[in-house]
This record gives structure tokens, C-alpha cells and sequence, in this order.
């Protein structure tokens, strides 16, 4: 990488990292939707964008609490609830559902998922430059047909997952993990075979 803009492209991937434990500062409307309109620049193979958002912030995290547990069974909610319930609600300051359109072809259903990722990690990245944490979440209540009609899913979408979003808190940034060389996962195809 030669450019100044490059190399800071090239750091905000290398530094991001998941984040499940935020600082108690908010997260305003203004700078997540500020994140969102340049989030949604990410590729998609549609004439139209294929994703919507539902943001649960403030009060509203309790509508995203209650429709998490309202998935647990009666041993979970008593077993987890109440630190479920303090967790969604009071130590994470804004949830996000990132939903997108599913019609009968797979393969456009496919797409719609594909480019819903890539927002997402445009998201991540915008996010880490603001020092705001995300965690991608794909839990079983993602799935679930009472939390879907209970987050206001419409008919014929389909959640990718559920974002949970806040200002770093330091001490519980991890490290990093290692990733394997590019170099060992190319398959090199130089001639034609034949």
C-alpha cells in the first residue's frame, strides 16, 4: 500500500476488532445515521438497494429486550433474563437490525445477503474510526418468528443479523488474531490446463 488514504484503510482493517462491552457515553441519531449514509455505499447486484435498518436506542432498547426474551425458554428466562434484559437494555447503547428483501429467486436472495455483509463491514470500519465498537450478532432469536414479527420484520424479509453498537470502552478492546498469509490461500491458475 503506497497512499496516505490507503494506509489509513489499511490500519482501520487491521486495527477493527468485535467489541461486546461499551463505554456508558451515547451513541447519537445523528452520528449513526452519519455512519449508515456512507455505510450504504457498499456494492449490490439489484436496481435497488436490497436492505432496510431497525434502530433500538434510548427506551426503545426495551422493545429490542423484550422481543429477544420473549424467545427464551421458561429455564432460560430465569436462568438469564435479568442479565439479558440489563445487557440489551442499559450496557449497550444501540441495537441495529440490518433486514433485506427475499422474493422467490435464490440466487437475487443470495446477492441481497452478499451486500447486506458488505454494508455491514463498511459499517464496522466507519464505526472504528469514531472509536464506536460493533458487534455482528447472529443468535438462534435471529431466526425466530416471535422476535421477527415482535422487531416489526415485514413479510418477505429476512434479517442478516442484529448489530450492537457503542463507544469503545478501552480496557476491553482485544487483541489482535492472527490471520493466515494470503499467500498460503491463493490457488494460482498461470496457464490453461489442457
Amino acid at each position: 500500500m503506497k497512499n496516505t488514504q490507503s494506509n489509513s484503510v489499511e490500519r482501520v482493517i487491521r486495527e477493527r476488532r468485535t467489541v461486546r462491552s461499551f463505554s456508558n457515553r451515547p451513541v447519537s441519531e445523528d452520528k449513526l445515521l452519519e455512519l449508515l449514509e456512507v455505510a450504504v455505499w457498499a456494492p449490490y447486484h439489484s436496481k435497488q438497494e436490497p436492505w432496510r435498518f431497525i434502530v433500538f436506542m434510548n427506551e426503545g432498547r426495551k422493545m429490542f429486550s423484550n422481543a429477544v426474551l420473549s424467545t427464551y425458554t421458561p429455564q432460560e428466562l430465569e436462568q438469564f433474563g435479568q442479565s439479558a434484559a440489563k445487557d440489551y437494555c442499559e450496557d449497550t447503547p444501540v441495537h441495529v437490525c440490518v433486514v433485506v428483501r427475499q422474493g422467490t429467486d435464490r440466487w437475487k436472495n443470495e446477492e441481497a445477503l452478499l451486500a447486506a455483509a458488505g454494508l455491514i463491514q463498511n459499517l464496522q470500519l466507519l464505526a472504528w474510526e469514531e472509536r464506536i465498537g460493533l458487534v455482528w450478532k447472529t443468535n438462534e432469536y435471529n431466526r425466530e418468528d416471535t422476535f421477527a414479527a415482535k422487531i416489526g420484520l415485514n413479510s418477505g424479509e429476512r434479517l442478516v443479523g442484529t448489530l450492537h453498537l457503542g463507544y469503545l470502552r478501552e480496557d476491553a478492546v482485544s487483541r489482535p488474531v492472527s490471520r493466515k498469509p494470503a499467500e498460503q490461500l491463493i490457488t494460482w491458475i498461470r496457464h490453461e490446463e489442457g
